[in-house]
């Protein structure tokens, strides 16, 4: 486990007025927690939120590495919930950095005053479900305690960095950081002999601005990723004053899409149905436009192999034809999992960036790294030294945020025992044992599938909707019911099958973490489809959830 460093705060500013009664208790101060406590306040509900890092942000707070930067356009990656804010913000890049979107964030917390109620660096430790009160009790590693009827875990999927795990590491002498959580102060690498391990979407983004700086950059790469480029500049003037004549109907046109972001390269057919002039043309229209219009502009690449063949032989050529060593352009070919089955990246000058001198390639299948030492790393065919290594190792993804949060249901039984083979979440949202729980882009939702700002703000309405719901009933609790709960995991697995993303090792399968069952984390049905199907279950009077009608008078929990 990495511990993770915060900027010091005023006394103020962390907030250490914690209650010890509250309806709804918020784990997170990312955009799923700021939308949940603005959703609180407005069923007129207390709320109180708890967030490691000393401000709010979530991810966008820890990811403060050279070149982090949104992989959604920006008019799109924003709330939707506030017609004031879509107006007023202005976006400066088609795809924002990490600086502005913080910045953003930190503009919607200002004018909703969504802050005071969180108390800053302080961790949920844990929580326990107490049966006889209905209430789920939350302490932190401050000594808090507060009771709660409502739990609400907006921890974010990837917020807990995998630590690093090669031998040697405490030996090195000179410093190391991981992307996932990056210093606050800038690092000058400028003169410095620089590694970075990892070739996932963060070091891809920031390989090449650290080649810019470094004396000599090394990239140690186990397994080549796809990436195109973003094309990033200024916002198109006339594309963004097209958006904001109808801002408001845009964004909901978004939440109606597979991706949640409008598909503006799409031909709707296979890519086999056409012929080959046609289809290379379409790859070319899609590379030359940016964002992941390659992985959409047919509509079979992720599940029809021949059109993924054909997509991932499009991206190999285009690396071979941006790098100029040939050996190194075929270290570069991703080879051995489909096109897109493992997160597509966007880079800017990625590809290009091998073509400078000061910058090598290691592929550590062929050398694997043997440790740290003192001096920098060692694999198998040569030791390297270096002043500084960045890891880009990415994160225990979706469920290793929740399983740190240490939850304990009815019966004593831990998510951590109940997920032992693999999570099981009815739609993502509730899991059976856990009652009055709510996880926003659980697993099993569309979660990182798509634009994380639609599903956070679709998730977060419909919680507040449940809990409206089972209050204005005279429900003490509701839960997922435990044959829909499996009935959906069952699904959400069929439907995974039937596409590509199966055949590949990555973190959406769990692949990344020792240990971790092999189950593919997400629905990959669609946003619109899951949308759908979450307004059929309330129209339907919330099929597949269990509401308790023994209810505890509010006053009893002092709220």
């Amino acid at each position: 486990m990495i511990a993770r460093h915060t900027d010091t705060a005023d006394a103020a500013k962390i907030g250490r007025n914690v209650p010890t009664r509250v309806d709804v208790v918020i784990v997170g101060a990312g955009f799923a927690g700021l939308y949940a406590q603005y959703k609180i306040r407005e069923l007129g509900l207390s709320a109180f939120g708890f967030e490691t890092a000393s401000e709010i942000g979530g991810t966008w707070y820890w990811n403060r590495y050279p070149g982090a930067r949104c992989d959604v356009e920006s008019l799109d990656y924003s709330y939707s919930f506030s017609p004031d804010v879509l107006h007023e913000w202005k976006w400066r890049e088609r795809f924002a950095t990490q600086p502005e979107i913080l910045q953003y964030a930190n503009f919607v917390a200002d004018k909703y005053d969504l802050r005071r109620d969180y108390a800053f660096e302080t961790k949920v430790i844990a929580a326990d479900f107490d049966k006889a009160a209905n209430q789920w009790v939350v302490k932190s590693d401050r000594g808090d305690e507060v009771r709660c009827r409502f739990l609400l875990l907006a921890v974010g999927g990837l917020s807990l960095p995998k630590a690093p795990e090669i031998d040697g590491l405490k030996d090195f002498q000179g410093r190391w950081v991981q992307t996932g959580c990056w210093p606050h102060e800038p690092i000058n690498v400028t003169g410095q002999r620089v590694a970075v391990i990892g070739t996932g979407s963060s070091g891809i983004q920031c390989i090449p601005l650290l080649a810019e700086q470094a004396a000599l950059l090394t990239v140690f790469q186990r397994t080549p990723n796809f990436s195109v480029p973003a094309h990033n500049g200024p916002l198109d003037a006339e594309y963004e004053a097209e958006v904001r004549a109808d801002y408001v109907e845009h964004h909901k046109r978004n939440r109606m899409t597979k991706g949640g972001v409008p598909p503006r390269i799409n031909t709707g057919v296979s890519a086999m149905s056409v012929s080959e002039g046609e289809r290379q043309a379409k790859f070319e229209q899609a590379w030359g436009f940016g964002t992941f219009a390659l992985q959409s502009v047919f509509n079979d690449i992720s599940s029809n192999p021949g059109s993924n063949a054909a997509a991932a032989a499009f991206v190999h050529d285009k690396i071979r034809g941006i790098v100029n060593d040939p050996k190194v352009a075929e270290k570069l070919l991703p080879k051995t999992f489909p096109f897109g089955t493992k997160r597509l990246c966007l880079d800017t000058g990625y590809y290009a960036t091998f073509n400078r001198d000061n910058v090598s390639l290691v592929d550590i299948r062929e050398t694997p790294i043997e440790r740290i030492t003192k001096a920098g790393i060692k694999t198998t065919d040569a030791e390297y030294p270096f002043d500084l290594i960045v890891f880009a190792t990415g994160f225990d993804a979706v469920t290793g945020p929740l399983f740190a949060l240490n939850l304990t249901g009815v019966g004593g039984v831990t998510l951590n025992d109940a997920w032992k083979d693999g999570p099981q979440s009815y739609l993502g949202l509730m899991v059976s044992g856990f009652p009055n729980l709510f996880t926003v882009n659980g697993p099993s939702s569309p979660s990182v599938l798509a634009n994380m700002l639609q599903t956070i703000e679709h998730h977060v309405d419909w919680i507040a909707d449940c809990i409206a719901y089972t209050d204005k009933n005279g429900f003490a609790r509701v839960e997922a019911d435990e044959a829909a709960q499996v009935a959906w995991a069952h699904e959400v697995a069929n439907m995974a099958k039937r596409t590509l993303y199966t055949k590949a090792n990555s973190w959406y399968m769990g692949a990344n973490v020792l240990g971790k069952p092999r189950v593919f984390l997400m629905y990959i049905g669609g946003l619109d489809t899951y949308v759908d199907r979450c307004d059929q279950i309330v129209q339907g009077g919330y099929v597949g959830f269990n509401f308790s009608p023994a209810k505890v008078a509010r006053k009893e929990i002092g709220v």
